[in-house]
């Protein structure tokens, strides 16, 4: 996986005007829809209320990293930063392109980066991550912050998911790896295999060290950890919506291990509360990061204290004493010997600086040409580019700049000036919440004109296309767009001429999940037809503010 020197000048030429992997978030405001961080030295669940998915964390001195699953969706492997495991910021990403560059140039909807680990292992940052279609893959970096070098493919091969490395204390490398059933033919069973020191590759054919299929069905996932003399494999099962938290151990790495569950439901509302990373502190607290799956909000991040009995971990409330806990809702915050400011990943962004924000990212790899910040102007200037010829909808389009829903309840308000060319039609920009059905309020060139438009179009992966309603024509070439999302997922679209009376468009549309991802929003630019010189959107800003 080498690229020519050419080529990657080529890459970095494109970064600049794509999302970069490193301090490109241009608002540090904390977010205005949801703050874990409660103030009074208590936190509320979930830590992250955004599709943070298949969370895994590692511990470095006194600070702490969190990765997560992105998919088809660039940059990828965000990175994200806290002092005290409730307070995240995002520091960046670790792809800047999915390789194989030319497959993730259109968008490859659910498949890509799955279930990634992150390690600190001799001075230097680990990830390694699974693409159901090529294989294991591992970045690493000195710092998290990168430059992150371009990822090894460690093990070819289909349906290879959710890889977690583990260096023994005698100097053995091993990696523990889980199957897609989709693509392997074969799932719910755990593998490990020797591995090179050097973390870049596998040694031997793998040994199946448990399997889930009569007591923990569906068991993925797996992060492998040792302690006390023991291995540990936390993995969880019984499916995404519905399962539970197994924890296996054994003295030996290969097995046999025994397995407990540690944490269910119990009688709580978080479903299938499983998969994610743990991480002990020296004030010998332990904690445990995982997801619940909120359908259109994704797979959101919850922290669960922890506890060891008998060298088991009990994860959350263990209210009878079983050693099977239940998820906490709110907690005393952990005790990392002090306190730090309240933070969160963006949501606004003021278009103010000359890289996109860090909260964007495009449905497929980016191309130059796409977008422009300008700083000098405060704006951000998107280029309409021309739908693929075999998309019978934006779920064709590679490039849609979305970011994920942060909080139950919201409003997305943007203000955008659009410049046709004048040679075209249906020319379009606006407004978007995406999602195997989604919706749009957008700004539609025609020869008299522009128009608002409103557009829905319902189970997209399966070919069906838009239906697009005509509002009335726009003054000017100035607008403002809003979508309130209220609890269910529930999106009233509406637009304003002057920024203050909104008019509400078409019915209520209720979001739903992308191909295992939750819904998105965020705002795009394209056409039909190929041309020499497309039209241009200037967006002013994109402000996220609670529901009024």
């Amino acid at each position: 996986m080498k690229t020519n020197n050419l080529f990657k000048a080529i890459l970095l030429f494109t970064a600049a005007f794509a999302v970069g992997h490193t301090g490109f978030g241009q608002n540090n405001d904390l977010s205005e829809v949801w703050v874990a961080d409660q103030g009074n030295g208590t936190f509320k669940n979930p830590i992250l209320y955004a599709d943070y998915s298949d969370p895994d964390i590692c511990k470095v001195g006194d600070d702490f990293y969190m990765t997560s699953s992105s998919f088809n969706a660039i940059p990828g492997l965000p990175i994200l930063h806290s002092k005290d495991l409730v307070n995240w910021k995002l520091i960046g990403y670790a792809l800047d392109r999915q390789a194989p560059f030319d497959h993730f140039s259109k968008p490859q909807h659910g498949n890509g980066v799955w279930a990634p680990s992150i390690r600190y292992h001799n001075n230097e940052f680990y990830i390694y991550y699974g693409d159901p279609d090529f294989g294991i893959y591992m970045v690493k970096a000195k710092k998290a912050e990168g430059p992150w070098e371009e990822p090894v493919l460690v093990q070819e091969g289909k349906g290879l998911i959710d890889p977690c490395p583990l260096w023994d204390d005698n100097g053995n490398a091993y990696l523990v790896h889980a199957f897609a059933g989709s693509r392997a033919g074969i799932k719910s069973v755990l593998v490990v295999n020797k591995m090179s020191p050097d973390g870049t590759k596998l040694l031997d054919e793998g040994t199946i060290v448990f399997d889930g299929h009569e007591n923990h069905p569906t068991i993925e996932g797996p992060k492998f950890y040792k302690r006390n003399g023991y291995y540990y494999i936390f993995a969880p099962a019984g499916g995404v919506p519905t399962g539970w938290q197994t924890v296996l151990r054994s003295k030996n790495v290969y097995g046999p291990y025994e397995d407990r569950i540690v944490m269910d439901q119990g009688n709580t509302a978080i479903n299938g509360p499983h998969q994610g990373g743990w991480v002990e502190l020296e004030s010998g607290e332990s904690w445990f990061a995982h997801f619940q799956d909120r359908e259109a909000y994704g797979r959101i991040v919850h922290l669960q204290p922890m506890v060891w009995k008998n060298d088991w971990p009990v994860i959350g409330e263990d209210l009878d004493g079983d050693g099977k806990g239940q998820p906490v809702m709110i907690y005393k915050k952990p005790n990392v010997g002090k306190s730090y400011p309240k933070q969160t990943p963006p949501d606004t962004d003021e278009f103010s600086g000359n890289r996109l924000g860090v909260q964007w990212q495009w449905h497929a790899n980016p191309k130059a040409g796409w977008a422009f910040p300008n700083a000098a102007a405060g704006k951000l200037r998107l280029y309409t580019d021309q739908l693929p010829e075999d998309a019978k909808s934006l779920w064709g389009a590679p490039n849609l700049l979305l970011q994920k829903f942060p909080a139950l309840e919201f409003a997305a308000t943007t203000k955008l000036t659009f410049n046709p060319n004048e040679e075209l039609e249906n020319e379009k920009t606006g407004l978007l919440v995406m999602g195997e059905d989604y919706a749009h309020i957008s700004l539609v060139s025609k020869k008299d004109g522009l128009y608002i438009a409103f557009t829905t179009a319902n189970d997209v992966r399966h070919g069906n296309e838009e239906k697009q309603e005509i509002i009335t024509k726009l003054k000017d070439n100035e607008v403002y767009f809003k979508v309130e999302v209220r609890e269910g997922a529930r999106c009233q679209f509406s637009y304003s001429e002057n920024g203050k009376k909104f008019k509400a468009v078409g019915g209520e549309f209720t979001a739903v999940p992308g191909r295992w991802i939750g819904a998105k929003v965020g705002i795009f630019a394209v056409r039909q037809d190929k041309i020499n010189d497309s039209g241009y959107a200037d967006y002013d800003w994109f402000r996220v503010t609670p529901l009024k």
